[in-house]
């Protein structure tokens, strides 16, 4: 099977005899095997249709009739990858890359999907550049047809439209309240087993789920502190016991949120710091006793994990941690894209940016930390490494189809390498400033995964 990158154009006509015929530039029939006139299938994404084949003189060209366009969702056209099984009498174009928003604001024609949007029109531009068509569309525009979808598409500006069924979805919900629509899980499960559809990083993680899955996978177990999930005083009482520091971590939180660190003193004392919006609340117990009749009210709302505290390394004292981006690309196989270090901001002992943390590369991070200078280089290797264990760990473990994951890791005071927790949406907006014009190495890493599960 060849593969080639054609142009795509609508051939604007009302002769209903052109409705199901298939312009090709001569050079391609030949490269493929097509004779004139031939009747051949046609696909893209799940769009199907049975065309008479007609030769064209222009190299590199495919000219579609208004009406196939139509139902294939193109407009003018487009710069596409094309190819042609023998064996099933199949040309396929595309591929063609779904990818499913939280929300979407119709009103606003420049910024339909508002701080994301900038995110969105990048990855137009990767799909582009690979021969791939990309379209968006939130859980409200799922309908009852069954192989199409409503949503947007960018060409000089953003257009609505109707759209087939992906070859690949990306899943890109960043809340679980709309990744648990009934709607949206029924469109997963159509598009898998109706339509063949790669559906990608198809769900969230929560941190019991991912620890005690690493905790089969001999080649990770180095790098995970003790944790539980935290289901009463007994389990308080025994981690408390082995580890002078711990941490309470909301198991479905995000962004810091809800994190409470407790310390045992010397004098016995045990000193809470909650993480809050505006810096960090301390609070003394004189037992660990009263430390769970103060922390268990939260237990009633959500669920929490509890797990061993670290020392790590820091810079003027503020706590480092690393978020690395692991994807998958052209070839399917895990990689580091970005590794980015993450200083807790004043106040904090949580680095995200939302509580003020500041970014820096992870050599200029480990490069100002107390960290041994000896022992630099060697966390600096021993990060990629975990990053991509660690990722892989979880795509095997865990039943569910990703093809990127933020891997948040941190190092300690001797350079040992912890993991903190995996993110299944890791953010677009927290390691890169996004540039107009400028495709960033995740983005375009993203469509070349998307071309490899399409097989275009």
């Amino acid at each position: 099977m060849s593969k080639t990158k054609v142009k795509v154009l609508s051939i604007q006509t009302e002769a209903p005899e052109a409705a199901h015929k298939l312009w090709v530039s001569s050079k391609l029939l030949r490269k493929w095997g097509i004779a004139p006139r031939q009747s051949v299938n046609l696909r893209f994404g799940a769009f199907r249709s049975y065309v008479k084949i007609m030769p064209l003189k222009s190299p590199g060209l495919v000219r579609v009739s208004g009406s196939l366009a139509s139902g294939m969702g193109l407009g003018r056209g487009a710069l596409l990858r094309a190819s042609y099984r023998t064996s099933s009498q199949t040309i396929s174009v595309g591929p063609v890359i779904g990818v499913i928003m939280s929300r979407a604001s119709p009103q606003d024609t420049n910024r339909p999907f508002g701080d994301t949007t900038t995110f969105c029109r990048e990855l137009v531009a990767a799909a582009k550049k690979e021969g791939c068509f990309v379209y968006f569309f939130t859980p409200s525009d799922i309908g009852t047809s069954h192989g199409t979808i409503s949503g947007w598409t960018y060409d000089k500006g953003w257009k609505r439209g109707t759209f087939p069924m992906p070859d690949v979805l990306h899943n890109r919900l960043t809340s679980r309240k709309y990744e648990n629509l009934e709607s949206v899980q029924q469109l997963f499960h159509e598009a898998k087993t109706r339509h063949g559809t790669q559906v990608f990083n198809e769900k969230y993680l929560d941190k019991t789920e991912v620890f005690a899955a690493l905790k089969q996978e001999a080649s990770v177990q180095k790098h995970l502190p003790e944790s539980h999930a935290f289901t009463g005083y007994d389990v308080l009482k025994a981690m408390a016991a082995k580890h002078r520091i711990l941490f309470l971590k909301p198991i479905r939180g995000s962004l810091g949120k809800g994190i409470i660190r407790v310390t045992r003193t010397e004098t016995g004392v045990y000193a809470c710091q909650y993480s809050e919006a505006n810096g960090t609340r301390r609070v003394n117990y004189p037992s660990l006793a009263k430390v769970y009749a103060a922390v268990s009210p939260r237990l009633k709302r959500q669920r929490f994990q509890i797990q061993q505290g670290l020392q790590l390394a820091s810079v003027g004292g503020r706590p480092i941690d690393f978020r690395a981006l692991t994807q998958k690309g052209a070839t399917g196989q895990w990689g580091v894209t970005s590794i980015v270090g993450r200083i807790a901001g004043p106040n904090h002992f949580v680095s995200n940016l939302a509580k003020g943390g500041t970014i820096a590369s992870m050599k200029d991070a480990l490069q100002s930390s107390d960290l041994p200078v000896g022992r630099r280089g060697a966390a600096m290797a021993s990060l990629r490494k975990a990053a991509v264990d660690i990722a892989k760990a979880v795509d095997k473990t865990i039943d569910a189809h990703f093809g990127e994951l933020g891997v948040d890791l941190a190092v300690d005071k001797s350079g040992r390498v912890w993991l903190l927790e995996v993110n299944s949406k890791p953010s677009k907006n927290d390691n890169t400033q996004l540039t107009e014009g400028k495709i960033r190495p995740s983005v375009k890493t993203l469509v070349q995964y998307a071309r490899y599960l399409a097989k275009l």
